[in-house]
């Protein structure tokens, strides 16, 4: 991967619907050239699919929360990971060090709504010994977008 590969992740993750032309452009590329970097990023596994970014206020799942969860034994770690991914409220599942096993980052439309979820759905899940949740009061930043260019180029 080289710099320009860089700077065309850099725009198609700021702005997934940018034209072949003004892709090209910003990377002094001819169109043709762009869109043949482009397939290929793809192609290796670099850019893994396209998605449309949602205001979770908007389509009310505006309460955000963190959920630490702690399995009481190793073999209830692979069922554990299988249901917590199928519920479509878990945005994130990480296991993480320390305490806990796992860190889930939820969506949920109200207090009630991730009370149920913790209570009847995640707790049910075989294994789980307890969980501890955090409720995020305000995000000043979310995003997805990876630095690669800042990484590269001696920013960070």
């Amino acid at each position: 991967m080289d710099e320009i590969d860089r700077k065309i992740i850099d725009i198609v993750q700021s702005d997934g619907r940018v034209t072949n032309a003004a892709l090209a452009e910003a990377t002094g590329l001819s169109v043709s050239a762009a869109n043949d970097r482009l397939r290929r990023l793809g192609e290796r596994g670099v850019i893994v699919g396209w998605a449309a970014r949602v205001d979770p206020e908007a389509v009310g799942l505006g309460l955000l929360a963190f959920v630490f969860v702690l399995i009481d034994r190793t073999e209830h770690n692979a069922p554990f990971l299988a249901a917590a991914a199928a519920l479509p409220e878990v945005l994130e599942l990480h296991h993480v060090t320390g305490e806990w096993s796992y860190l889930l980052k939820v969506r949920a439309a109200s207090p009630r709504a991730l009370e149920g979820l913790i209570s009847d759905r995640i707790k049910a899940i075989p294994g789980v010994a307890r969980s501890l949740t955090v409720i995020a009061l305000s995000s000043s930043k979310e995003t997805s977008a990876l630095p690669v260019e800042a990484m590269h180029d001696g920013r960070r």
